[in-house]
Formats: structure tokens, sequence, C-alpha cells
């Protein structure tokens, strides 16, 4: 992900929920343990961020991340808070509810150390060095082979995240994962990303077929607000869920930190919006908005709260 900002996400961003879904096995998320300062997938240089602002590789990248093999897709539990539908930036979006045939091209991006340790949308921590990726509608956990259509290459990621939230695009990379497709330097391309049923012939969902979850330790409950003072806003995001909408919050504060307003989430149910304000009139908040359509190619709504 390039220079300019994002999200899904958040995102995210894409986008997002607390949840306990297990870690995969090593070969799945297990990141190698060597670094090195003066990394292969920089060239000896520290390469700007994928497509966000400020983003970028770590200051220690592992020497052999050529050497991480692909996600092995296998059957898992669903993350149900991550496949209720939802809306970000006026677009709304109906998540898979099972894993299905599924096959679309589009742009893929990457992001690295700036969400590195963030909570994803079933609740796991990002690893910028695992194969994970964020898409906005598969099924979460699901696996996906993501195939670089100039040259021909290809990977197999975990799909653990919402997101990107960004026109065109329609997959994040983690950095490996992108390091791999040999999109580092340029940070996106076109890729094809076509969903993996690790065994066709069943048609259960995951949540009916893989074993119970391990428990986790509960994650910290979003900050939630029932009423915001009146006054002009921009409306960001709803979900029905409020660690999807604390998701797509955190992912935007990190995206688009100049801004001077608070982001809010109001419960008003049965949805919990997000919403950035308040504004003095409509001009300023319209004034924003511009802006953050040019960052993420999304423009917010401007409402008013009585």
């Amino acid at each position: 992900m390039n220079n300019t900002v994002i999200l899904a996400a958040a995102l995210a961003v894409l986008l997002a929920a607390c949840g306990s879904t297990p870690e995969p096995s090593a070969t799945t998320s297990g990141g190698p343990a060597a670094t090195s300062k003066s990394s292969p997938a920089t060239g000896g240089k520290r390469a700007g961020g994928g497509y966000y602002k400020d983003d970028g590789p770590a200051d220690d990248i592992p020497a052999n991340l050529d050497q991480v093999p692909d996600a092995v897709p296998r059957w898992e539990p669903l993350h149900k808070p991550a496949l209720r539908p939802y809306e970000v930036f006026g677009t709304r979006y109906v998540p898979h509810t099972s894993v299905r045939p599924y096959k679309a091209q589009g742009i893929a991006s990457w992001y690295g150390k700036k969400f590195h340790g963030q909570k994803t949308s079933i609740g796991v921590p990002y690893d910028m060095f695992a194969m994970t990726a964020a898409h906005p509608t598969l099924a979460l956990p699901s696996y996906a082979r993501v195939t670089r259509l100039d040259t021909g290459r290809s990977v197999v990621v975990r799909v653990i995240d919402r997101g990107p939230f960004h026109a065109g695009r329609v997959i994040d990379l983690s950095y490996t994962a992108a390091y791999k497709l040999g999109l580092i330097q340029g940070g996106s391309g076109m890729v094809e990303v076509e969903a993996i049923i690790p065994d066709a012939g069943q048609t259960a969902t995951y949540a009916q077929v893989a074993p119970p979850p391990v428990p986790q330790a509960a994650a910290p409950a979003p900050q939630v607000e029932n009423r915001l003072p009146a006054g002009v806003y921009l409306q960001l995001g709803a979900f029905a869920n409020a660690d999807n909408a604390d998701n797509l919050k955190r992912h935007l504060e990190r995206e688009l930190d100049w801004l001077n307003e608070r982001m809010h989430i109001v419960r008003n149910l049965p949805l919990h919006r997000v919403q950035l304000g308040p504004y003095a009139d409509r001009q300023a908040a319209e004034a924003v908005a511009a802006r953050i359509q040019q960052a993420l190619g999304f423009k917010p709504a401007v409402v008013n709260r009585p």
C-alpha cells in the first residue's frame, strides 16, 4: 500500500470483531525468527509503506521471508461477529456466511508495521510476517489463493481481517505475502483472488466440522456512547456489532492521523455508528469529508445530530 492513505479494513478495513478463534499452526501463520536490519525484502533499504500513510516494513525484518510457507487450508470455526453485514463510507458489505466459491480480480496492497500487533477482525493480533490477508466479504477465517496477473506467481493466505476500504482494491496482504508476490517496492499490483475450499465434497460450514476454539483472554470492551452532543458529524461506518465498529475506528485513527476531531462509537440500536466530530458547521465537515475522499477514495456522509 503506497504513500497515500488506505481500509475495512480495515482495516481492517478493512473490519472487525473481537474473537476467540485460535491461531493456526506454525505452518499457517508462523513467521521466521531470524532477523536482519538489511533485509532482502527491501534490497538493503527500508522501503516506504504499502498503500498506507507512514506504513512500511519493521526495523528488523526476517532474512528468510521467501522460505515462509504458504498458509495451509483447513476447516476451522467461522467467527460469527465478522459475518454480519456492515457499512463503511456509505457502501454496504454483506460477508459470506460460509466458505463457497469466489473469484475476483483487482488491486492488491499490503499493510505493515503500523498495524503489526493490532487486533484483527477475528480478534487475533495481526502478524505482518505471517501469510495472512484482509478481504471485505470472504468468510472469516478462510483461505484464498492470490495470483499476480503479470507474473503468474501465487501464494495461499489465511483471511482473518476486513478491508481494504479503498476504491479499486480487492485484498490487503500481509508484508510477507506481498513480498513473496514481489509487490513490496511497488506497493500494489493487479491480482486474482480465489477462495479455497479445503474439501470441495463437504457443504457444512466451518463451525459444524471444526473442534471448539481454545478460549483466549478477553479484549478490552469498545468505548460506546449512548448519545453525542448536538452538532454536525461525519458518518464513517455502521455495524451491528460494537467490536466491528471499534476495529474500523482504530484502523481509521491510524490512517487518518491528521484529524483533529474525535471518532465516536455511538449506540443507535440495532446499529453502532462510527462518527467523526462535531464540526462547527456543515462547511467545515464537508471540507474534511473531501480530504478523506482524496485519501481513501470514499466520501463520508455529513449528518446532523439534534
